[in-house]
């Protein structure tokens, strides 16, 4: 039996985002599939800390194009362009964003217009290649910090570690 996703809301960001690297080892151990690794941490984070969307947009064409991954919420866009809004912004220049107010980014797309905040982390794997960039939205303005970041980033560092068999075509 799985454990159940602890409501996190109100614990301390330090603590927090431990308290999901300890569960997010203990559900992933020995995993060789990375999208059941994705909708792992999607519904981790989802549930954790009542986003309203979380999830992974996939690199499907290396250096161009995102495709929506695993996520939880309401529907995601299904395609977004390297350096278009946030994700693929994030994703072209590989470094997390940090958004305090999505309006006032320029060029952010709108998939849930209830989103006031965004952040995005790249995900790499072991080869240091970009395979992903993990993106949530809340529906609170200025609802994500540095200390989010760098949680996320560290979540994220798993995916470095971990061995996939390479996705059938």
């Amino acid at each position: 039996m799985e454990p159940a996703i602890p409501d996190l809301r109100n614990t301390p960001k330090a603590e927090a985002y431990a308290a999901l690297r300890d569960m997010q080892a203990l559900l992933l151990e020995g995993s060789t599939d990375v999208i059941a690794d994705m909708a792992t941490v999607s519904a981790l984070l989802h549930h954790a800390f009542g986003h309203l969307w979380t999830g992974f947009y996939r690199v499907v064409e290396p250096e161009r194009l995102l495709r929506v991954g695993p996520y939880q919420g309401s529907l995601g866009c299904l395609e977004i362009a390297f350096g278009r809004g946030v994700c693929g912004t994030a994703a072209s220049e590989k470094r997390s964003i940090v958004v305090a107010d999505v309006h006032e980014f320029p060029g952010h797309i709108t998939c849930d217009p209830r989103s006031q905040s965004e952040i995005v982390v790249p995900v790499f794997d072991a080869r240091d290649r970009l395979i992903a960039v993990l993106d949530i939205d809340s529906a609170i303005h200025n609802g994500f910090t540095e200390d989010d970041r760098d949680g996320l980033e560290s979540l994220m560092a798993w995916f470095r570690r971990a061995s996939y068999v390479p996705l059938s075509a």
